[in-house]
């Protein structure tokens, strides 16, 4: 019964980073994945990211008949029909549009839907949060998060600060997002946040996906598929569930020179954390496992409605809000 609510959900993943390949959209497949924002951009600068759209452009040529791009919300609801994964496109940094206001439309036409203000660090726009100073939004930021408002590209704030986050809080007219986050209540980490934190973005009509990466949960490689809906049952109880999603932050395929890349700043300067062991929750290790996520929703008494909103169905909500189609 479970395999078959599964196979009916809009499963849609607010986060993966994993090192993308046929055999990773082959487990996308598997798992039943209606449609992920992948992430191509992360400490590249233009040329980088442009080459990152490029590589994408031909996974989709040679990999149709497993995934799609997706642009719009119909885009995912065909994927649905059509048997595939849906891919929109997200960078977790401003770095690829340099000091470049009017790259933000050239990359959105590329198809790139959502965007995180900063990475971990301070850039041109905001601060991350490993900075020991949160200045905020710089006044280059204020513009930027208008402009991507109106172009319709999703603000995420991640790995933001808490201070360049409520700022861009107040400032965006549209929904924002922390796609791939978990709750300081269970853990307390840098990448956490606070229940305060948590609030006040749903309170702004914000939404909250929430990761299972180990080191931000409370077991760290110890922790089971149950303990990661227990974390999201932490955030549902703080804000509701109708705000909040999936975002595994699955990194499939990489192995540690990828890790040191991204726990340096501008991915090669001073070093800001110590994962230690990267090892997904059991029962969730790869992609192709996501139907036993939907199998521990049950078995923790969740109702059919819950469960279809948080797979999915509220992230199709809040992507409509911001992408306006």
């Amino acid at each position: 019964m479970t395999t078959t609510l599964h196979d009916h959900l809009i499963v849609i993943d607010g986060l993966n980073i994993s090192k993308f390949d046929r055999s990773v959209f082959e487990d996308m497949r598997r798992g039943g994945v209606t449609a992920a924002n992948c992430t191509c951009s992360i400490w590249e600068n233009f040329r980088d990211s442009m080459d990152q759209i490029a590589r994408w452009q031909e996974h989709f040529a040679n990999h149709a008949d497993l995934i799609l791009q997706v642009r719009t919300t119909a885009d995912i609801r065909r994927a649905k029909a059509e048997g595939r994964t849906g891919v929109f496109l997200g960078w977790q940094n401003l770095a690829g549009i340099e000091d470049r206001i009017d790259y933000l439309g050239l990359f959105k036409t590329l198809g790139v839907g959502v965007m995180q203000i900063a990475y971990n660090t301070q850039n041109l726009v905001g601060t991350g949060c490993y900075e020991r100073h949160d200045g905020g939004l710089s006044e280059f930021g204020r513009e930027v998060v208008v402009e991507m408002n109106r172009l319709g590209i999703l603000c995420d704030l991640s790995h933001v600060g808490p201070n360049t986050s409520n700022d861009v809080i107040l400032l965006s007219t549209k929904p924002v997002a922390y796609t791939h986050c978990l709750p300081s209540g269970l853990k307390a980490h840098p990448r956490n946040k606070s229940d305060e934190q948590l609030r006040y973005i749903a309170d702004r009509g914000g939404f909250v996906g929430v990761t299972m990466f180990p080191p931000f949960l409370s077991r760290g490689p110890q922790a089971t598929v149950d303990d990661y809906v227990d974390a999201i049952d932490y955030i549902i109880n703080l804000i509701g569930e109708e705000q909040v999603g999936i975002g595994t932050d699955f990194t499939q395929g990489w192995g540690p020179e990828f890790f040191k890349w991204i726990t340096h700043d501008k991915g090669r300067a001073r070093k800001l954390t110590d994962f230690g062991e990267i090892l997904n929750p059991k029962d969730i290790r790869t992609i192709g496992e996501f139907p036993n996520l939907t199998l521990a929703m049950v078995r923790k008494g969740w109702s059919e409605t819950r469960i279809r909103r948080v797979m999915g169905e509220n992230w199709l909500r809040v992507l409509h809000e911001v992408w306006g189609e």
